[in-house]
C-alpha cells in the first residue's frame, strides 16, 4: 500500500469515528467515551502524516507508534460502546475491523522499519 493510500484510510477512519461520536447519547458515559474516541480515534491520520515527514529512522518508527497506540486505545472505547449497549455491535463490527487491520498495517511497518535499523547496525 502506497503511502498516500494509507493516509486516505486513516482519514477516512477518523471521519467514521468522528461520526460514531456524534451519535453516542448524551450521558455521562456517552459524553466521556465521545471525547476519548475523538482524541485518539483522529489522532492516527496527523501522526502517519508526521511519520512521512519524520527525520530519522528512530523518529519514523516513535510516530508510528504513536499512531498505533492510539489506534489501540481507539479498539478499547468502541468495544466498552459495544459490551456496554450504547451501540448496537452490527454497527460497529466494520468499524472494529477496520481498526485491527490498520493496527495490523502499522505494527507491521515498525517491525520492517525496526527490522532494516537492525540489520543496518549489525553490517558496521
Amino acid at each position: 500500500m502506497k503511502p498516500e493510500e494509507l493516509q486516505d484510510r486513516l482519514l477516512r477512519f477518523a471521519a467514521r469515528i468522528g461520526a460514531v461520536a456524534d451519535v453516542l447519547p448524551d450521558t455521562r458515559l456517552g459524553r466521556h467515551i465521545s471525547g476519548q474516541l475523538i482524541r485518539c480515534g483522529t489522532s492516527p491520520a496527523p501522526n502517519y502524516s508526521e511519520a512521512c515527514a519524520a527525520e530519522s529512522r528512530n523518529d519514523f518508527v516513535h510516530k508510528l507508534s504513536i499512531c498505533l497506540k492510539e489506534l489501540r486505545e481507539t479498539h478499547v472505547w468502541l468495544r466498552l460502546i459495544v459490551l456496554a449497549k450504547i451501540l448496537p455491535s452490527e454497527r460497529l463490527d466494520d468499524l472494529l475491523q477496520e481498526c485491527v487491520e490498520l493496527s495490523n498495517i502499522i505494527g507491521k511497518s515498525i517491525a520492517t522499519t525496526k527490522g532494516k535499523g537492525a540489520r543496518v547496525s549489525s553490517r558496521n
